[in-house]
């Protein structure tokens, strides 16, 4: 018997449980980030001052997923917007639902913060994810540009 998915709001005993799917989901997109950044991304999740927040999937007492968000003010809303920045599922728990009841969790804490919207971003050759995206929200067609700064 397979035990139940629970997505709860991470507090800073989940520190453990975070790390290993933080840095999975790094290496998954092929990238590096120094200690002192993931550091303080992990202190800004505490700080509820903060617009960023985590939330951990468990599966009994193994987190199996997590998702991270930022609200933030939008030009085109009176409400803020939520960036839904990071999602990532353990290679294990994949097909099991995890991915879409984090991204309902998302889509229900901002509207409990009255968010105008949920967005986010993945790379045009993650196809898995893609396909549950298509499922659960619009894909607009915007293409993104970017220039680092440091």
């Amino acid at each position: 018997m397979t035990l139940p998915i629970q997505i709860k709001p991470a507090t800073a005993a989940d520190y453990d449980a975070w790390r290993p799917l933080w840095q999975a989901y790094l290496h998954f997109y092929e990238t590096e980030l120094p200690v002192n950044v993931t550091d303080s991304t992990w202190q800004r999740f505490l700080d509820p001052v903060e617009p960023t927040h985590l939330a951990l999937a468990w599966q009994g007492e193994k987190a199996v997923g997590m998702v991270q968000f930022i609200y933030h003010r939008s030009n085109w809303s009176i409400g803020n917007s939520c960036y839904l920045q990071d999602l990532f599922v353990s290679p294990d728990a994949r097909g099991t639902s995890v991915g879409r009841q984090l991204i309902e969790h998302v889509y229900a804490t901002a509207r409990a913060a009255q968010c105008a919207k949920v967005h986010w971003l993945t790379h045009e050759t993650n196809a898995t994810a893609i396909a549950l995206y298509e499922r659960l929200a619009e894909r607009p067609g915007f293409i993104q540009f970017r220039k680092a700064l440091s």
